[in-house]
């Protein structure tokens, strides 16, 4: 049986990125195109001129490109549906989905919503439809990451006793590293966190609100503690910690994303540092001139699908998990509800600013901590007059596999407009 995939929210050019706009589906759309029985079949995107070009680059046909995406929902009848549209309205739009009747699962960008009782409800109607729900957390299937966690459960640094990381923002950016945290601690429920920040000056990213600094601590059930510092300036961030995450254990620690150093090393009862090449940075494959070339020629020859030769990326890899657990009938290990742990752990940081001491978990506020404080004037900022902001998707540090850091506009984004038109938060239908 052919399965048959959309996207909501195309944005716009993919070339040009910023914090405005990812175009995140231009990443997803290879990831349903590279595997047999999967067929890409329609997309939506309030601004038609996005659709239509998103179309024409994917070979989707005129009749199955549209302004929303209930419409596109009806006619199309898609099996699979991916959610590439701002943040602030992930929510409605999946939602909507998931009652609508129609897809059987639904892959979302990340951060999951932009408030945290949006984030449960997303969980709550997906179940309720029995409809599948995953987040696109990619990075759990690049090397750099999976061969890390071999590196623990081998005792290569003896039992796990913390997780740090460096980064821009503990939401957008950082959420990524707390579901990574959690995979590395085996899954174990977080107990508090305990958090600062620094809001001097307005950081929004994709139209949400995140610090311009901050240093959180939380400690999970089965000890593991962890502890995150974000900023983008000197001194703090990845900067600060000089990786992107480190693992320190009873024996020894392991260092993922070192800066000006390798994607993956290790180092043991105080022996010297051991460099693993795994091939890949923490935002995707390295790809070497010679295979480039290749790929290049090969994109010429007719009847050679290119696709089968170049690297996967972590979107594509993230995909063809979605897809496999749809086919088999199990939960993927991205999964909405699986999830929320990662979503949990920046409201819960910052409602530790807005509480002013340390969280117990589960939290038990549905706002956005951060949000509601800008707007109430306790921060060092005042709301602007168009708090609801945002054109671009939602984000998704792109991994396509070029190596460095995030880019400078914006590591993980999206870059759609199906969901915030003029600024305004309105869900129609919008694009990451």
């Amino acid at each position: 049986m052919v399965l048959k995939a959309a996207v909501v929210g195309t944005g716009a050019d993919p070339e040009d990125r910023d914090r405005t706009g990812y175009a995140m589906a231009y990443r997803h759309a290879p990831g349903y195109r590279r595997l047999d029985g999967v067929e890409l079949v329609a997309c939506a995107d309030i601004v038609p001129e996005n659709a239509a070009a998103f179309a024409d680059n994917f070979d989707i046909p005129d009749r199955h490109v549209y302004e929303d995406y209930e419409t596109m929902l009806t006619d199309a009848d898609p099996d699979v549906v991916s959610v590439c549209v701002p943040p602030a309205v992930h929510a409605d739009i999946v939602i909507g989905c998931a009652e609508s009747g129609v897809p059987e699962a639904i892959h979302c960008e990340k951060p999951m919503a932009t408030t945290w009782g949006d984030c449960r409800r997303m969980v709550e109607a997906c179940e309720d439809a029995d409809v599948q729900l995953s987040i696109n957390h990619q990075r759990r299937f690049g090397k750099p990451f999976t061969r890390a966690k071999r590196l623990l459960e081998d005792g290569t640094v003896g039992d796990l006793e913390r997780v740090e990381f460096g980064q821009d923002n503990l939401f957008d950016a950082g959420v990524h590293q707390f579901d990574l945290a959690g995979y590395f601690a085996d899954g174990a429920a977080v107990e508090w966190v305990l958090a600062g920040i620094d809001y001097r000056e307005e950081n929004r990213w994709f139209g949400t609100h995140n610090e311009n600094q901050g240093l959180a601590q939380w400690r999970y059930g089965n000890g593991v503690g962890g502890l995150a510092s974000t900023g983008e300036g000197a001194g703090m961030g990845a900067d600060f910690v000089g990786c992107y995450m480190r693992l320190v254990g009873t024996d020894g620690a392991i260092e993922i994303g070192v800066e000006d150093g390798p994607s993956l090393r290790y180092r043991a009862d105080g022996s010297d540092w051991t460099a693993v090449d795994v091939g890949e940075t923490v935002h995707g494959p390295t790809t070497g001139v010679v295979r480039a070339g290749v790929g290049k020629v090969l994109e010429r020859v007719p009847g050679v699908d290119a696709r089968r030769v170049r690297p996967t990326s972590f979107v594509e890899r993230a995909i063809e998990e979605v897809v496999d657990a749809l086919r088999e009938g199990r939960e993927p290990r991205i999964s909405g509800r699986r999830s929320l742990a990662a979503a949990e752990l920046p409201f819960a940081a910052w409602e530790s600013v807005r509480r002013r001491g340390r969280v117990d978990l589960p939290l038990d506020v549905d706002d956005n901590p951060l949000e509601a404080m800008v707007e109430a004037g306790k921060l060092g900022v005042e709301a602007p007059d168009d708090a609801a902001g945002g054109s671009g998707e939602g984000s998704d540090d792109a991994d396509g596999g070029e190596p460095g850091r995030e880019p400078e506009a914006d590591p993980d984004a999206g870059g759609g407009r199906e969901a915030v038109a003029d600024g305004e938060g309105e869900a129609d239908g919008r694009s990451e």
